[in-house]
């Protein structure tokens, strides 16, 4: 068995958009907004993961499930923006 870690060709990689979240919530907030709105199937199609949770709340989505986030945390109780939508991690900070 050489070489059993074999990386993904960039091809058939997820790919990712960031969205820098502001607004007066906490992470379970967002996760239960998200599981309202779309459901555990749609939740693992999206491939969510928190990124930074210092200062920033940034969220990292599959790209073909952007707009059923996005509308998942408009319709959501708590306050939760989307501030910026970026490719990159450090495009956000722009």
């Amino acid at each position: 068995m050489q070489n059993a870690e074999k990386k993904l060709r960039p091809t058939l990689r997820e790919n990712k958009r960031y969205l820098l979240l502001d607004g007066n919530f906490v992470i379970d907030d967002i996760e239960k907004a998200i599981l309202d709105y779309i459901g555990v199937l749609g939740y693992a199609k999206a491939g969510i993961s928190f990124v930074r949770k210092d200062n920033k709340v940034i969220l990292a989505v599959n790209r073909e499930m952007l707009n059923e986030i996005r509308a998942s945390l408009v319709l959501s109780d708590k306050t939760i923006n989307a501030r910026r939508v970026s490719g990159t991690i450090n495009g956000l900070g722009k």
